[in-house]
C-alpha cells in the first residue's frame, strides 16, 4: 500500500458560503477522465454551484498510472488500496469507477463509514449483489446515485418533461437499440475484462443494454416481462498475458421483447458487433397524440411527430435543436445553436448530485438511485434467464 500526495491541486477556491465536497474516486481510467473533467468544470460553469468538489483523493492499484493520473486531473493525493482512502476523513463523497467486480465491496464500506456513492453502471454484476448495494446505502441513509449520466442529456430530460406534461398521453411503444462495434476482432483481439463473466457480469448487455434499460425505466417505467435471445459469436480470444487463450463467457449480443406493466410494449437491442457504428444509442417512443425519437450520436436534437398537427401538408417528423435557454441546463452554457457534447451529462448529473447532498434532496426521480439500479439489474438477470430457458420471464423487482 502506498499514498502519496501532490499539495492542494482542487480547483477554484469556494467562494462565499459555497460549501466544498471532498471526492475520493476509485479508478483513472476511462470513467475517471469524464468524471474529473466534471468535478473540475462545475464550479466555474454550473455556477453558481451547490457545492464546490474538491479533488481530495484517488484510489488505483498500479502506483505508477495512479500517481500520474492523480497529478493529470488534479487530486491532492493517491492511494494504492481504496481501503485507506476510505479512511481519509477529507473524502465525503466516494465516486466508484473501477470495473464491475469492484463496485459493491468498496461503495458498501463507504456507505458504513457515512460516505455519499456515486457508482458507474452496471451498479452490481447481478441484481443480488446490487441488492446488498441497495441495503447498505438505505440503511446508513446516505446520498446514492448510478452514473446513469443519459439520464442527464437535455433533449433526454426535455423528452421526460413532455411526458410528465401529459403531452404525449398514452405510451404505446418503446423502441431502443445501443450498438457498437470495438469488440469485432478487426478492433480487438483480446480478452480484455469486459469479456470476463467473473469480473463483468455480463457482456453487451450490462456494459451498453443496461443504458437504455434505465432509459426505458426512466421514460415509460416499469417492466412486467421479458423474452431474449442472447449470442456470443467469438467464444474464445488470446489472453492479454499472451498465455493462450481464454473462454468468453459473457453475451457479445442481445435483443429482447418488453412488456411494460402500463401496458406498453417494447424491444431493446444491443450488440458490440455491429460494424460502422460508434455510440449509436437510438430510442424511438411511441404515444397516444405524438412520437419521439433520439440519436445519441446526434444528442443535441430530437425529432418529433405530433398528431392531428395541421397544415396536413407539411406533417411529419420534425428536428429540434435542443439549445436554447429554455431547455434543461442550456442557461449554463452557450448562446443557442452553440452545441455541447456527451462530457456534459457528467457536469450535469454530478451538479444533481452535489445539490441533492448539500441540500438534502432527492435523486430521484430524475437522478438514477441505487434502487434504480438495482431494477435495471433485474431485468438484466431476467433477460439472460429468458435466453437460457428460450421463454418469457417475469419481472419480480
Amino acid at each position: 500500500m502506498s499514498e502519496s500526495s501532490f499539495g492542494s491541486m482542487a480547483g477554484p477556491a469556494a467562494t462565499g458560503d459555497i460549501p466544498e465536497i471532498g471526492v475520493g474516486m476509485l479508478g483513472y481510467a476511462f470513467m475517471g477522465k469524464a468524471h474529473s473533467n466534471a468535478f473540475r468544470t462545475i464550479p466555474y460553469m454550473m455556477y453558481p454551484p451547490p457545492a464546490i468538489p474538491v479533488l481530495a483523493a484517488l484510489a488505483g492499484r498500479n502506483e505508477v498510472d495512479c500517481a500520474n493520473a492523480a497529478q493529470r486531473y488534479g487530486y491532492a493525493k493517491y492511494y494504492t488500496d481504496w481501503r485507506d482512502m476510505l479512511a481519509d476523513d477529507a473524502v465525503q463523497l466516494f465516486d466508484n469507477g473501477g470495473p464491475n467486480d469492484v463496485h459493491a465491496e468498496p461503495s458498501i464500506m463507504a456507505a458504513e463509514v457515512g460516505m455519499h456513492v456515486l457508482c458507474e453502471k452496471p451498479l452490481a454484476r447481478t441484481a443480488e449483489e446490487s441488492k446488498t448495494m441497495l441495503d447498505a446505502v438505505e440503511k446508513a441513509g446516505v446520498k446514492h446515485m448510478v452514473a446513469f449520466n443519459y439520464r442527464f442529456v437535455p433533449a433526454i430530460r426535455q423528452i421526460r418533461n413532455l411526458i410528465d406534461s401529459g403531452a404525449l398521453g398514452r405510451i404505446y411503444h418503446w423502441r431502443a437499440v445501443y450498438l457498437q462495434e470495438w469488440i469485432m476482432p478487426h478492433y480487438n483481439e483480446s480478452k480484455i475484462w469486459r469479456l470476463d463473466k467473473e469480473v463483468a457480469g455480463s457482456g453487451a448487455l450490462g456494459d451498453l443494454g443496461a443504458h437504455i434499460i434505465d432509459l426505458a425505466h426512466y421514460l415509460v417505467g416499469d417492466m412486467k416481462s421479458v423474452g431474449a435471445l442472447t449470442q456470443t459469436f467469438i467464444k474464445e480470444r488470446p489472453l492479454l498475458d499472451g498465455s493462450g487463450m481464454g473462454t468468453v463467457d459473457v453475451d457479445d449480443a442481445f435483443v429482447s421483447v418488453v412488456e411494460f406493466e402500463n401496458g406498453a410494449v417494447g424491444t431493446l437491442e444491443s450488440t458490440r458487433f455491429a460494424g460502422g457504428r460508434k455510440n449509436h444509442n437510438v430510442f424511438e417512443i411511441n404515444a397516444e397524440k405524438g412520437s419521439v425519437r433520439f440519436n445519441l450520436e446526434r444528442m443535441n436534437e430530437l425529432e418529433v411527430f405530433w398528431i392531428g398537427e395541421k397544415p396536413r401538408e407539411t406533417q411529419g417528423f420534425h428536428s429540434v435543436l435542443v439549445s436554447e435557454d429554455y431547455h434543461p441546463w442550456w442557461d449554463k452554457w452557450w448562446p443557442q445553436g452553440h452545441i455541447i457534447g456527451w462530457e456534459h451529462t457528467f457536469v450535469h448529473e454530478i451538479t444533481h448530485l452535489l445539490d441533492c447532498i448539500v441540500n438534502d434532496k432527492e435523486v430521484g426521480p430524475h437522478g438514477a438511485t441505487f434502487l434504480d439500479g438495482y431494477k435495471t439489474a433485474v431485468v438484466c438477470d431476467a433477460i439472460l434467464k429468458s435466453a437460457e430457458t428460450r421463454r418469457q420471464v417475469d419481472i419480480n423487482y
